[in-house]
């Protein structure tokens, strides 16, 4: 039997590959298997780009035979299960142009007489990870014209799947007519066009141009699926830039539930397969009492595949232009994150400043290698004033950092940094404020001994500068040892040691923050603090009702007298608080430049209840018993006197709806409060209800020497969140200062979500005090509206 070219079929021949049901029929005279593989790419509108389609003997099957014809040993074996699988980091795997195309149907027809080939029925055809499928192919050999028909089926690489109801392919299927075109898109996009005419530009480039096109990335509804979806976008002409991966819409109308909104003669957005693409993102406008009318249009710039800069010019009626922007970078060892701003800041109502502004806030991670990392965090602005006119974070105090730190196994741990802090309130004092070069510390984790302990050895090296105030040096270690034991009654018992060794060497230590008595000091000291604890859990089951358990602490600490320590500086053991977390620690500074001493007995009552469903309630209460009369701790610090305040802590969860959390101190004597932290949450979820959550909470504290100014804190705070359905969201939240009888903030929400549209609207305001003058103002107030088409941009207005 001769085929198209004149050539011979050959024997009967197997590919590895599914096994097709297939029938061979007589057109012209000539038998044809059902089996090909074409070396050019799919015949669909996004294919490959390849040659034409050149059917050669030995790509064809032999003749039939009862399992049905398959192709020739000759043939490359396409996939067993072909998929959508291959997605690599930044995309989609690339696709070999000039691999074959291997298809099957369940019949194929030559026409000798018009050198036409047809296959007919469950047409499949695959190259690399793409998929076509039709009812109907058809290749005229003379015209080289490709047409697929019914149903015809693109699956691509990416998961993307275009449906159409006939395409046509000429030039080496490079250039297609696409008529009935829909697709499922990434990100839970769909399209439909009338039309869709691909063409492959030099260079390789596709183009796709399509007519009557609508767009949207929202569900519909399943009990009408006829109706309109939530969103749709309307076009009269969209190209999709294969080279560019944009599709950009012209005569376009967004149209909400089939009722046109929004109308613009041209749009650009990215392709949805495209994780990043540049070009403007959707413009934010807005009001506020300094800038007056603001309009930002932020640009995307993607660098690379590792980079991108995204960079926001803001146009005002009241100031001059300016701009702030974000670098962002990924290498294979780490990242880099940098924001930057810069503007002029006029003389005007709460903003006295004048002048060229500008804020950076920046920081990298790097892995070095498998033990050692490093990074940085460089945060500085000219003056928080300028964060705040220009809508900027706020903070009162920055903090920069540059570190290295290193890991060995799960014993050892070794980190070097540097630190330099920033005060931006109008009362710090910038040559008070502390610089820190370098900062070493070192722990290692010794295996258990023998008789179960675990030791623990660290070094520590720091030296801090100021302009004004004490400037100190100090090189120290400590070493941590603790073996637990269990008696026969089920007591626990613990021994702990604590050791450590410092060195000093301080200038101006008769300046802030120490204020000591001697200008320059260069000593050394160490203390030992040595321990032992002891614990009773008792517990009892309670039936059905869980179990209960009671459990009475004691501790004795004991180790040398310290003093007062008024020649030693202090530079990390200022801000001192006696809670229940340290009633037990060996020493109960938060650093180490203070150090505990003496003799001292720790007591504690903890009881508790466990319920069944995984709910509890939980109570204790504390003291300390010091042996001597050491004028160590400062005036209502709890600790300042012999017999310590009574600490406590109660925690009640009695079921997952329901969390209640209060910590207290109280003066040891009289029982007056003097410290009162509670916090409580109500999740509610009635059946046919919204869910809700409340939370609400009190605070109180008596004036801390530490803080400017000192005095009295009381305040409330109460904050809601709810859920209405499945789409709906609401919170509101307030916090009130009780002795200054004013607000402090509040604020609310409210956000409509589903899979394809976001409504939201936000409103938050703050009242600061000026700690000069001692009145109020607003700290900031804001209001933000947003709609958000997902996959298309963000829409948002904002008055501050």
């Amino acid at each position: 039997m001769t085929d198209v070219t004149g050539g011979k079929w050959g024997s009967r021949g197997r590919m590895p590959g599914r096994a097709v049901s297939r029938r061979a029929r007589l057109l012209g005279g000539v038998a044809l298997a059902a089996t090909l593989v074409i070396p050019a790419a799919l015949p669909v509108p996004a294919a490959a780009q390849g040659g034409p389609m050149d059917i050669r003997p030995d790509q064809l099957g032999s003749g039939v035979g009862p399992g049905g014809a398959r192709g020739t040993p000759s043939s490359p074996a396409g996939p067993a299960a072909p998929t959508t699988a291959g997605v690599l980091r930044g995309g989609v795997a690339p696709v070999d142009r000039s691999a074959p195309v291997t298809f099957t149907a369940d019949e194929v027809e030559y026409d000798q007489n018009e050198n036409r080939v047809t296959a007919r029925g469950h047409v499949e055809a695959w190259q690399n990870e793409r998929i076509l499928r039709a009812d109907r192919f058809t290749y005229d050999r003379d015209t080289g014209v490709s047409t697929a028909e019914g149903n015809v089926q693109l699956l691509e690489a990416d998961g993307q799947v275009l449906f159409a109801e006939r395409a046509e392919l000429q030039g080496g299927m490079r250039d297609a007519i696409v008529e009935g075109l829909r697709g499922l898109l990434a990100q839970n996009g769909r399209l439909a066009a009338n039309g869709a005419r691909r063409r492959t530009l030099e260079g390789g480039a596709v183009v796709m141009d399509l007519s009557r096109v609508v767009y949207s990335s929202c569900d519909l509804c399943e009990e009408n699926p006829m109706e309109p979806p939530l969103w749709q976008l309307r076009s009269r002409l969209a190209t999709q830039d294969g080279e560019a991966r944009r599709i950009r819409f012209r005569d376009a109308t967004v149209d909400f539930s089939g009722v046109p909104a929004f109308y613009t003669p041209y749009m650009s957005m990215p392709d949805p397969s495209t994780p990043r693409s540049s070009g403007f993102l959707s413009p934010s406008f807005g009001q506020t009492k300094y800038l007056g009318g603001f309009l930002e249009t932020p640009y995307y710039w993607a660098i690379n595949d590792s980079s991108d800069l995204t960079v926001t010019p803001v146009v005002t009626t009241n100031t001059a232009p300016f701009a702030h922007g974000v670098y962002r970078q990924r290498f294979n060892f780490g990242e880099v994150n940098i924001a930057a701003s810069a503007a002029y800041l006029e003389e005007r109502g709460n903003s006295p400043e004048k002048g060229l502004g500008g804020s950076i806030f920046s920081r990298g991670n790097f892995t070095i290698d498998e033990n050692w990392n490093a990074g940085f965090s460089i945060n500085r602005a000219s003056s928080q004033t300028y964060l705040r006119s220009f809508r900027l974070p706020s903070p009162a105090v920055l903090a920069s950092t540059a570190y290295a730190e290193g890991y060995w196994g799960y014993n050892s741990y070794a980190r070097i940094n540097a630190l330099a802090f920033q005060g931006l309130r109008e009362t710090d004092d910038v040559g008070r404020t502390p610089f820190v070069l370098p900062n070493l510390y070192y722990e290692h984790v010794f295996g258990r001994d023998s008789l179960g302990g675990t030791l623990v050895a660290d070094a520590t090296a720091f030296s801090i500068y100021r302009s004004e105030g004490t400037r100190t040096r100090r090189a120290g270690t400590r070493l941590r040892y603790e073996l637990p034991r269990t008696d026969g009654l089920g007591a626990q018992w613990t021994f702990r040691m604590q050791a450590d060794g410092l060195g000093y060497n301080a200038d101006k230590l008769d300046q802030v923050p120490n204020f000591s008595d001697v200008s320059s000091v260069t000593t050394a000291t160490g203390n030992i603090r040595v321990a032992l604890d002891w614990r009773l859990p008792l517990v009892r089951s309670a039936g059905s009702l869980g179990s209960q358990l009671i459990e009475p602490r004691v501790q004795l600490v004991t180790g040398p007298n310290t003093g007062r320590q008024t020649r030693i500086p202090n530079e990390e053991s200022l801000d001192f608080e006696f809670t229940d977390t340290n009633l037990f620690s060996l020493n109960r500074f938060n650093g180490r430049d203070r150090q505990e001493g003496g003799t001292r007995v720790d007591a504690a009552m903890r009881g508790a209840w466990f319920f069944p469903n995984g709910g509890s309630l939980e109570g204790l209460a504390g003291r300390s018993f010091r042996a001597s009369d050491e004028a160590l701790f400062t005036e209502n610090s709890g600790l300042e006197k012999r017999a310590s305040d009574w600490v406590g802590r109660v925690t009640v969860a009695p079921t997952p709806w329901l969390d209640l959390t209060a910590r207290g101190r109280f003066d040891g004597d009289t029982g007056d409060r003097r410290m009162i932290d509670t916090a409580a949450g109500f999740g509610l979820d009635p059946i046919g209800l919204p869910r809700t959550r409340l939370t609400t909470g009190y605070i109180y504290h008596i004036p801390n020497p530490l803080q400017s100014p000192s005095r009295y804190t009381r305040e409330v705070y109460a904050g809601a969140s709810t859920r209405f359905g499945k789409y709906w969201r609401a919170s509101a939240f307030g916090r009130y200062d009780l002795e200054l009888d004013r607000g402090v903030s509040y604020g609310t929400s409210a956000a409509y979500e589903d899979e394809c549209f976001i409504l939201e609207g936000r409103f938050f305001r703050s009242l600061a005090e000026n700690a000069v003058t001692g009145t109020t103002y607003p700290g900031a107030t804001t209001l933000i509206f947003r709609i958000s088409l997902k996959t298309v941009g963000d829409f948002s207005a904002r008055a501050l």
